[in-house]
């Protein structure tokens, strides 16, 4: 339920996570009632316009990321944190599963200072949940690059490819949603 102390949000808001593959991420968070579209893309590092195949060389120093257009006003960003944690493995460095390297990192990038200090706050509290250290960036949002079209909604138009069957589709599973 949203927060009613703070005043209303002014429309669509948007958030950016990166926890490791974003078809993963992407096929979690597009569930969510209030997530009004979920872009899968690269944020965080120094090469414009980068392409899937460089942020994969681990040399741009981009992580790949979802921006999330949601109604805070049907879901609070707090909620999409909850999720956030859910979702991923937060204290492996670089890594998620197979994943491995510095563009599968686990990265929360703010648009505002209220994100900040409920990114801050979730992670704080999070952290009771986990054996090890939460290894999760915050940081500042900075220009966003929408990934290339075949990267839209992968999960939802390659059911049948191995990495879907054998590492989306479980999640979904474990996080109760549809598959």
């Amino acid at each position: 339920m949203p927060d009613r102390s703070r005043p209303p949000a002014e429309g669509p808001q948007l958030a950016t996570f990166g926890a490791g593959c974003f078809w993963c991420v992407e096929a979690v968070l597009e569930q969510l009632d209030g997530v009004e579209s979920v872009d899968s893309g690269y944020m965080g590092g120094d090469v414009p316009e980068p392409t899937y195949e460089q942020v994969c060389s681990g040399r741009t120093g981009h992580a790949e990321v979802v921006q999330v257009r949601f109604d805070p006003e049907r879901i609070p960003y707090e909620h999409l944190l909850e999720w956030f944690w859910k979702l991923h493995d937060p204290t492996t460095l670089d890594r998620q599963g197979n994943d491995v390297g510095t563009q599968y990192r686990s990265v929360i990038f703010y648009h505002s200072e209220q994100q900040r200090r409920a990114a801050e706050a979730s992670k704080q509290a999070q952290a009771a949940n986990f054996s090890d250290p939460i290894v999760t960036e915050i940081t500042a949002a900075g220009p966003y690059y929408s990934g290339e079209d075949y990267h839209q909604d992968y999960y939802r138009q390659n059911k049948s490819q191995s990495y879907c069957r054998y590492v989306i589709a479980p999640k979904l599973d474990k996080l109760g949603l549809e598959q």
